[in-house]
């Protein structure tokens, strides 16, 4: 098939080059002229594990290639992906669209033969209807132009992965055609087993903002029982192994840590609570906005942690290396990353900090200029008095603990994602505390 895929972000680039992969003929759109260039040429602003590979084969193929002109698209391309920015609203509660509409105006005009609109972005109830009405309405097409909404359920870092073998498709539409449309353009992926969800659009809206804000409050519940074994001096990962066994409940995304945060779950959660609000389920919207709490208070507790593992030493004045910046492993996305807003709050409290991370360096930069970065992992512990691991990138738990245990000024190390096996370390040398588990 011939198809575009309008914006090229985290969600875009990864969609455009995995549907290219597929072999399909793609078209992406964007409004950066530098962007632009650079993906034409191959180059991947963003890290995705796997995505720089796939860009540079399809776009050399000349199966993948992108403008800033959406016209070319409509003369193209026979089925439309929507992949723009559907950030948290100035409310603070709900998403604004204004580039999903703004996307659509700018392509309907041009739509003069039978055509299918594809959203990908995550919105509110009801956005499909109105697209499409705003899209018939200013289509040459008509009525021939169809709508589906077809939410991703993209894991930042795995986006390849996700998009070329996701475990479920989701399909929120209102005709046969529409259908027949995304049954072919996913026809590689549906071959393989994947199975498809056809619903109303209502449906597929809701179930993004479902799944994303059921992994918010998991993950908000094990941090919580975390801080009651912080408090009754349990083991938290002793808890996780023995509430995974039930297969009702399974320990995948059951972490203590910091939190979560990046572009998704966090507007997700509290679009989902307010979206609870106005339908009327204010006790739902209660139980959402409980989990959003234990999340926001994750730093004051990641910093509790550390004042207790300095014991008499002042926090301020103190070497401090924040291992991570992206708010997870396997991409550099800083969006809402809760190893920055770490990072930036032992800053405020007076700790000289230093942050290391294998990607994300540069990003971090931009968003929090008034902190020290370094990409080379051993240099990060000179002179450091204590570690704070803050994302769990794999690198660190594969790092030589003996061969570091000389860098740092006292070998102390803090790890709130409680992702290290800390007997490496402790035979090392190194002091290790992690939430959820004192004493051990």
């Amino acid at each position: 098939m011939r198809v575009s895929v309008i914006g090229c972000g985290h969600l875009g680039i990864p969609h455009a080059a995995a549907m290219a992969d597929l072999g399909h003929e793609v078209i992406g759109v964007d409004v950066d002229r530098a962007k632009v260039d650079r993906l034409n040429n191959g180059e991947c602003p963003i890290y995705e594990a796997g995505l720089p590979e796939l860009l540079a084969r399809h776009t050399a193929s000349g199966r993948l290639k992108f403008t800033t002109d959406i016209r070319d698209a409509a003369a193209c391309a026979d089925l439309h992906f929507i992949g723009v920015g559907t950030p948290i609203d100035a409310d603070g509660r709900s998403y604004d669209t204004g580039q999903v509409y703004g996307a659509v105006r700018g392509l309907a005009p041009h739509l003069n033969r039978p055509c299918t609109i594809v959203g990908k972005s995550t919105v509110t109830v009801g956005t499909t209807r109105r697209v499409t009405a705003l899209a018939q309405r200013l289509a040459p097409a008509g009525g021939r132009v169809d709508v589906v909404w077809n939410p991703e359920f993209l894991r930042e870092g795995h986006a390849v992965q996700d998009t070329l073998r996701p475990d479920r498709i989701i399909a929120g539409l209102t005709t046969a055609e529409a259908e027949k449309a995304i049954r072919a353009v996913y026809a590689p992926i549906l071959d393989t087993g994947v199975p498809l969800f056809v619903t109303d659009p209502q449906t597929a809206e809701l179930a993004k903002g479902a799944a994303n804000t059921y992994l918010g409050l998991k993950i908000s519940y094990i941090n919580a029982v975390s801080d009651m074994c912080e408090a009754a001096g349990g083991d938290v990962a002793q808890i996780v192994d023995i509430l995974g066994i039930d297969p009702r409940i399974g320990s995948g995304g059951m972490r203590p840590g910091i939190g979560y945060g990046g572009g998704c779950l966090p507007k997700d959660v509290r679009a989902f609570t307010a979206s609870a609000r106005q339908l009327g389920a204010d006790r739902v919207a209660d139980l959402l906005r409980a989990a959003e709490v234990i999340n926001e208070n994750r730093t004051v507790v990641a910093l509790g942690l550390i004042t207790r593992a300095l014991g008499e030493r002042p926090l301020r004045g103190t070497r401090v290396t924040v291992w991570g910046a992206a708010f997870k492993p396997g991409t550099n996305d800083v969006r809402e990353s809760p190893a920055l807003a770490l990072a930036q709050a032992l800053q405020q409290a007076g700790a000289l900090v230093t942050v290391h991370d294998p990607q994300a360096v540069p990003t971090a930069m931009v968003r929090n200029p008034e902190l020290e970065y370094t990409v080379d992992l051993a240099a990060s512990l000179d002179g450091a008095e204590l570690v704070v691991l803050a994302t769990e990138w794999p690198e660190y738990g594969r790092a030589d603990a003996r061969a570091l245990v000389d860098r740092p000024a006292a070998p102390l190390l803090v790890d709130c994602r409680t992702t290290l096996d800390p007997e490496p370390w402790r035979t090392a040398g190194w002091t290790v505390h992690q939430l959820g588990r004192p004493g051990k």
